[in-house]
């Protein structure tokens, strides 16, 4: 039965977000470029940004919006240029998580960003913040702070991101930077719910585990983990956080880590997002050799589709495979960054 594009746009605006939508989504955009109907295709895209940047699908998200911002270039007076520059925000909060692109490329991107605000008469606050974001993601911690002191002096306005992201920002980066007692300072107005939005605080709340227990604040570390893990156990497009938990359950309760991987191994067979599978990918090795290095027995329950690959599914085998991902993915994101900030990472985590 074929279907026109009014058609699949009520399906798709029918369905919850997520891998199906998109796929109805996709299918009424081949629609609207066969028909040659820019209005359609320029509508159905809005929606698979969206729906793909939120669901764990930001490649998806990037194409499309590049479609979107190259036709409004073309004809700005036929499009809504704030919708967009809200789209361009999560395009930018996104790119550094493809070693790929270059970083000619993605500065590009954040400095078209900045001028483009500016010519619509926004403030700076949001440009610094992104700034700080991708330094942050390039293993320039101390450039991620600068941008950040220079952000807060800057008013917020109508395009800058959530105050609850923000804060999740500055409470990320001091627990990347090691300054434990900041970050839990930073993170009072999140864990009070004060601040809080979509994201937050399930993606602060794993933040915030390692600089409890180094601490020595074991029982919140605890009570924060439970409480996050709930927020983020199957989300997708959270997996990062998801990967931070086992991280910590590595160090607490290596068994509970185990479930914990094999829960969400499916979805780093064919995720989109390479940062977040690399740190899948590394704190499953760290699990794994730890477990090795306990005289653990324990057979992981492994994806059909992982098992059609992999033959030998003994524990050194396994912590080999997800090492030799994440250090090469390590190696491809500092080539790109122009340091070694993730191979020293990973390095010190799979001693």
């Amino acid at each position: 039965m074929e279907h026109d594009f009014e058609d699949l746009m009520d399906q798709a605006y029918d369905l919850p977000p997520g891998a199906a939508k998109l796929e109805v989504l996709e299918a009424a955009v081949r629609i609207a470029d066969a028909e040659g109907d820019v209005e359609n295709a320029f509508e159905a895209r809005g929606e698979i940004v969206e729906t793909a940047i939120f669901h764990g699908y930001p490649l998806k998200a990037i194409i499309a919006f590049s479609w979107q911002l190259g036709q409004s270039d073309q004809e700005p007076d036929n499009y809504d240029s704030s919708d967009l520059m809200w789209s361009y925000k999560w395009i930018v909060g996104n790119i550094s998580n493809f070693p790929e692109i270059p970083m000619s490329q993605i500065q590009e991107l954040v400095e078209d960003l900045g001028k483009r605000y500016k010519e619509h008469g926004y403030s700076r606050r949001t440009y610094l913040y992104y700034r700080s974001r991708l330094a942050l993601s390039h293993g320039k911690l101390n450039e991620a702070k600068d941008f950040l002191e220079q952000m807060m002096k800057v008013d917020r306005d109508y395009m800058t991101d959530c105050i609850a992201c923000e804060q999740n920002h500055i409470v990320e980066l001091y627990a990347q930077l090691g300054e434990d007692e900041q970050a839990l300072k930073a993170a009072e107005p999140i864990l009070s719910g004060k601040m809080k939005c979509a994201e937050v605080p399930h993606i602060t709340l794993p933040h915030l585990l390692s600089p409890l227990l180094r601490q020595g604040s074991s029982e919140e570390a605890q009570k924060l983990h439970t409480k996050g893990y709930r927020l983020v156990k199957g989300k997708r497009d959270l997996l990062d956080s998801v990967a931070q938990h086992i991280h910590y359950l590595t160090d607490v309760n290596p068994a509970k880590a185990v479930e914990v991987v094999e829960l969400h191994l499916a979805f780093i067979l064919d995720h989109e997002n390479p940062y977040e599978v690399m740190r899948f990918n590394l704190f499953t090795a760290r699990l794994l050799k730890k477990l090795i290095n306990e005289g653990s027995e324990v057979k992981l329950r492994l994806p059909a589709s992982f098992l059609t690959v992999h033959e030998d599914t003994s524990l050194p085998a396994l912590a080999a495979h997800f090492e030799a991902l994440a250090l090469s993915a390590a190696k491809r994101f500092d080539a790109r960054n122009g340091n070694d900030y993730y191979s020293n990472n990973a390095a010190s985590l799979l001693v």
